[in-house]
């Protein structure tokens, strides 16, 4: 009876891009997933999932929404599903939409915001899940059993996020950038015995404690070197997929890159995504 009343809900993903589609196939086994993406073409490698005809559509179907489209695509998104979201939980996974951002367009919506890490595409990632003002604990639970799926979750307060990208978002460039020139066989004790200390240490600058910095930075940096075993990468390409051009990444790249600290790499980050944050 359980397990029928999980397959009864449906979960609308709006976005079939690289962190859209990991969900999509994640869920799809305990979920009815209903998707939908502009480009067409993107649909067409995803299986036992529902393709729906617009965002609008999808919204009006879907118990629960995960909007996974790109920042400079949102706005237009949430105009477009602005009248058929009627009291909807909406989860953003977008980077640096604040909830008040769309609370103020889509006032009627329920809205949670989830940030998850390039390791989610493999499940050994982290998500940290912050809830808006307009949603409640039991939204929080939805989210928070939807993105465990993806691997680890965490619980913040928006004023975290954009610690939180430069840490667990920013840090498998950062763990990539350190050691694209060493040998493999060297990856796992530098990780072990240089990088997690020196993460750690980071994260505890950029406003977490010990304990959350320790965890972060650990499950951050194994999530990184898995991905690099499961898609048979080098740093570098790990590196080149996570820094996109402008973003928190690249700004903490540069840093190390002039020879500044992981510290300073962190701080840069999450300065960055500051700037990039849209107010609410």
């Amino acid at each position: 009876m359980r397990m029928l009343k999980f397959l009864r809900k449906k979960i609308g993903i709006i976005g079939a891009g690289n962190m859209g589609s990991a969900l999509a196939q994640r869920l799809r086994l305990e979920y009815r997933i209903f998707i939908f993406d502009k480009d067409k073409s993107k649909l067409q490698q995803l299986k036992g999932v529902n393709v729906a005809q617009s965002g609008s559509d999808l919204i009006k179907n879907a118990d629960v929404a995960i909007l996974a489209v790109k920042p400079t695509d949102f706005r237009d998104l949430l105009l477009e599903i602005k009248k058929a979201v009627r009291a909807k939980l909406l989860i953003s996974i977008a980077a640096g939409i604040k909830t008040g951002y769309i609370e103020k367009i889509v006032p009627e919506a329920r809205v949670i915001r989830v940030m998850p890490n390039i390791a989610s595409r493999i499940g050994k990632g982290i998500s940290c899940i912050c809830q808006g003002s307009s949603s409640n604990r039991k939204d929080l639970k939805i989210a928070n059993k939807l993105f465990k799926f993806l691997g680890k979750t965490f619980i913040f307060e928006e004023k975290m996020m954009d610690a939180v990208t430069s840490v667990s978002g920013s840090g498998p460039g950062f763990w990539a950038a350190r050691l694209e020139n060493m040998p493999k066989d060297k990856w796992q004790e530098f990780s072990v015995k240089i990088f997690i200390p020196e993460f750690t240490k980071a994260a505890q600058g950029a406003g977490f404690s010990s304990e959350q910095a320790f965890e972060l930075a650990t499950l951050t940096t194994w999530g990184a070197l898995a991905t690099t075993e499961v898609w048979h990468i080098t740093p570098q390409q790990l590196k080149d997929m996570v820094a996109s051009k402008g973003g928190t990444t690249e700004a903490g790249l540069k840093v190390l890159a002039s020879g500044g600290t992981l510290e300073e790499a962190v701080l840069a980050a999450k300065k960055r995504s500051e700037e990039l944050s849209k107010e609410g």
